[in-house]
C-alpha cells in the first residue's frame, strides 16, 4: 500500500514538474530578451514576457519575436505590435504594458 502511495506522489510530482515546464513557459526568458531588445526596462520586459506567455500562443509569441527594431518607449512597442493584426495579440500586448507599466500586474516585481 505505501509502494503505491509513493508511485502516486512521485507520478503526481512528475506531472506537475511537466505542467510547469509548457513550451509557453520555456518561451519565457527570450520574450522577455526581446522586449527588452525592443527597448523595454528589465521590469516591464519580466512582467510583460511573465503575463504574456502565459496568455499567447507559440505562434503569437514568434510574430512578436518578429519585431525587431531599435529601441523605443512601451507605447511605440504597442503601436508596432497593432500593424501585426492580430486581436488577441494587441489584447494581450495592451493589457500587460498597462498592468504592468503601472504596477498593478501581479507578475511586476518591484525594483
Amino acid at each position: 500500500m505505501t509502494i503505491r502511495l509513493a508511485r502516486a506522489a512521485l507520478l503526481a510530482g512528475c506531472l506537475g514538474l511537466a505542467a510547469a515546464c509548457t513550451p509557453a513557459k520555456l518561451a519565457e526568458g527570450r520574450v522577455r530578451s526581446a522586449l527588452m531588445d525592443a527597448g523595454l526596462s528589465r521590469p516591464n520586459a519580466a512582467c510583460m514576457a511573465e503575463r504574456m506567455t502565459d496568455r499567447l500562443t507559440l505562434g503569437q509569441l514568434r510574430k512578436l519575436q518578429a519585431l525587431q527594431s531599435p529601441k523605443r518607449s512601451i507605447a511605440d512597442y504597442v503601436l508596432t505590435v497593432r500593424r501585426v493584426g492580430d486581436s488577441k495579440l494587441v489584447e494581450v500586448t495592451v493589457s500587460s504594458a498597462l498592468l504592468c507599466a503601472s504596477g498593478l500586474a501581479p507578475e511586476r516585481k518591484p525594483g
